[in-house]
């Protein structure tokens, strides 16, 4: 019966060897040295993907604000590739004022400057024709060289941002959008 059971279990001296369990440890750590160099490499780049990410978010609200308010827009004014100013309606209690209108009160009409230069751009509203003065408020900085307007026709302003790389390499995005003025009238 024992010599039945024996033949049963297997070979007694069936196993690993110390030579196959050394050749199968110094495979394990090769194969978790390269497990961890990768996941160290996707540490240290997190934080300038995360800011790159940031950085877009940011500029595409600047340029969506940018291209609303032309879009209401009724004249240009001042067409530059760094400045574009324009008539535009706008729901302040007065122009420059931070003081919202109520919903049921019409808008008014402003002259809005926004001067792109030194990497960063720049809203100024004053009153209607009023081309300087005003109080310049940041809408977006951090922004790198190719940023501007451009005008391919008298109702239509191109706005481009170029956001530059994160880490200072050379990766950067452009992102760019346009608006007709839609209040604009044309004379014929």
């Amino acid at each position: 019966m024992r010599a039945a059971i024996r033949r049963r279990l297997g070979d007694e001296e069936a196993g690993l060897t110390l030579i196959e369990l050394l050749v199968a440890a110094a495979m394990g750590v090769v194969l978790m040295a390269g497990v961890v160099t990768v996941m160290v490499g996707a540490l240290r780049a997190q934080p300038k993907l995360s800011e790159g990410a940031a950085n877009i978010q940011t500029a595409r609200v600047a340029l969506e604000r940018i291209t609303r308010e032309l879009r209401n827009g009724i004249s240009v004014g001042e067409a530059k590739t760094s400045t574009v100013s324009f008539e535009t309606y706008v729901r302040h209690t007065s122009c420059g004022s931070k003081t919202l209108r109520a919903a049921i009160e019409p808008s008014i009409k402003c002259q809005v400057r926004y001067t792109c230069e030194s990497g960063s751009c720049l809203r100024t509203e004053t009153g209607p024709g009023v081309l300087s003065g005003g109080t310049p408020v940041t809408v977006v900085s951090g922004l790198g060289s190719g940023t501007g307007f451009s005008y391919p026709s008298a109702t239509y302003v191109k706005v481009t941002l170029a956001l530059p790389s994160p880490g200072g390499g050379s990766d950067s995005t452009t992102i760019s959008d346009g608006a007709s003025l839609r209040n604009a009238t044309l004379a014929y």
